[in-house]
């Protein structure tokens, strides 16, 4: 899979990610339908730096879940 490029099969896949990485519990909160595939070099970026953090404080996961909250639909 090649996450260069957007596409929805990518968004949801890096959205999953990103809920098991931050530990999300509520998972709805990172449901695909509710971004916008505009604002997928955000969400890619997001990723591509917990991945190249590791492992992340309280607060660094709570930083990017308001982040992703800001990047959703309205």
């Amino acid at each position: 899979m090649n996450l260069e490029y957007p596409s929805e099969e990518n968004l949801a896949f890096i959205l999953n990610e990103l809920a098991d990485r931050l530990n999300v519990v509520n998972r709805s909160l990172l449901d695909p339908e509710d971004y916008d595939i505009d604002k997928y070099d955000d969400i890619k970026l997001m990723y591509d730096l917990i991945l190249q953090k590791g492992s992340l404080s309280a607060a660094e996961t709570q930083a990017f879940i308001e982040e992703l909250r800001e990047v959703r639909k309205g």
